[in-house]
């Protein structure tokens, strides 16, 4: 049974995104232990130096989150035509991107460094040790980034288990690595960057293996396949649309982060504290945003408006609903969390201030979030980058007019609404992925 007639089942739907939820939920758990090791050795200014620069490579590598995205609608679409040489090929580009990629960060690192610790400036100490750790995690770049375009080549395949194995199997070399460089051999913070540069390159290996079916036909090496110039074409714009995209979305954020600072620190780590309850809406809404890629990537690879628009209603079922499930959860156990998250009682009393925001985004962004996974495995880039400068406009309008009038309920209210304004948009845009899809 080919992907284009499999049944699309809640049971099918399910088995794609648990496992990226719990791929997902061990993320933050090697954050703590990176900071719990170098917090061994009794000095502030190696936590503040591996803080720093895992913060300045997370933001770095984010950009280049457009080949997973890019990788899984492409990569779904010719597995559900059928099409296993494009199937191989595109996993062959994808690593041809990540190879570019990661060298062009080695070469560049100084003009990187330069401008990363320019806008985020720190003491001499900090500086030097956030530098020998930078200096020596860039070196993995390239398999960093190709981590991307593995993972986003077994999505499109549903092979989210093996994304899960992939993580867990990076995060625990990464952790043992930790505790031997650092507690064992007292390598500091040259040892927390050394065990997660052979982790990462640990893990493109890995995942190389993982994908290995692409491997067993000759178009992996088809290099007038891989370089034709149309098909190459039709990904670097894919990509660069996705790119843009991310980009306003990563500015939104970035500026809700800054002007949250003009009220004051109690506000700004109130709304840090909250922020990551998002992080925890996200986390456990990707996994059926990802199997909408697949599902509907396939769909429309197969032509089949039909399958498309269950697989669209099916996903976006499950993520409506967990999107509830979460703001039920915010709402009758959003203070207990919050007074867990901190000991401080005046952050406490006004993160409970802003509370009913976060028990309003999984329900007002949860649509956002499952049309950007049906949008992105029809490849419908132009359309994710189109609405994201009307959404950015709407939040920056708004932001405008709420923000004096009403301080922080203002930003948390045009933070809402630029969510609300990306699920309209692309809702109204739909109709249209539609009757592509039929036509492609």
């Amino acid at each position: 049974m080919t992907a284009a007639s499999a049944p699309i089942t809640h049971r099918r739907i399910l088995a794609v995104a648990l496992p990226i939820v719990l791929s997902n939920a061990t993320v933050p758990i090697l954050g703590l232990v990176d900071t719990g090791v170098v917090g061994q050795m009794g000095e502030a200014a190696p936590i503040g130096a591996v803080g720093i620069g895992a913060i300045i490579l997370a933001t770095v590598y984010w950009v280049f989150g457009f080949l997973r995205m890019g990788t899984t609608g492409l990569v779904g679409q010719a597995h559900g035509a059928g099409n296993t040489g494009e199937v191989s090929a595109l996993l062959t580009r994808a690593l041809i991107v990540a190879g570019a990629a990661g060298l062009a960060l080695i070469l560049l690192q100084p003009a990187v460094f330069a401008g990363a610790f320019y806008l985020s400036p720190a003491s001499a100490e900090v500086e030097e040790l956030a530098r020998r750790y930078v200096g020596i995690r860039i070196w993995s770049a390239p398999a960093a980034i190709a981590v991307y375009g593995l993972t986003g080549w077994l999505i499109a395949l549903e092979r989210t288990r093996s994304v899960l194995v992939l993580q867990l199997v990076m995060n625990s070399i990464n952790i043992l690595l930790d505790l031997l460089f650092v507690l064992q051999f007292d390598w500091g913070v040259e040892g927390v960057a050394i065990a997660t540069f052979l982790a990462e390159w640990s893990g493109a290996a890995l995942g190389l293996w993982l994908c290995r079916d692409a491997f067993s036909t000759v178009a992996w090496r088809d290099w007038p396949r891989i370089f034709n110039r149309e098909r190459l074409t039709h990904m670097a714009s894919v990509n660069a649309d996705i790119l843009v995209r991310s980009l306003l979305l990563q500015a939104i954020f970035v500026s809700f982060l800054f002007y949250g600072a003009d009220f004051g620190d109690v506000t700004l780590a109130a709304n840090q504290v909250l922020l990551q309850f998002l992080e925890v809406t996200a986390f456990a809404m990707d996994g059926f945003a990802f199997a909408a890629e697949a599902l509907v990537a396939q769909a429309t690879g197969a032509r089949r408006r039909d399958r498309l628009r269950l697989g669209a209603i099916r996903t976006g079922q499950w993520g409506i609903g967990s999107g509830i499930v979460l703001a039920a959860v915010f709402a009758f156990a959003g203070a207990a969390i919050v007074d867990v998250m901190t000991t401080s009682e005046s952050v406490r009393a006004e993160a409970r201030l802003y509370l009913p925001w976060m028990i309003a985004v999984p329900i007002v962004g949860g649509p956002a979030w499952m049309l950007d996974g049906i949008f992105i495995g029809a490849t419908r880039s132009r359309d994710m980058r189109n609405m994201m400068v009307v959404s950015a406009a709407v939040y920056a309008v708004a932001l405008a007019l709420l923000m004096p009038a009403f301080g922080n309920h203002g930003l948390w209210a045009a933070l809402v609404i630029s969510f609300l304004a990306r699920g309209v948009t692309l809702g109204a845009r739909y109709p249209s992925l539609e009757n592509a899809a039929a036509r492609a």
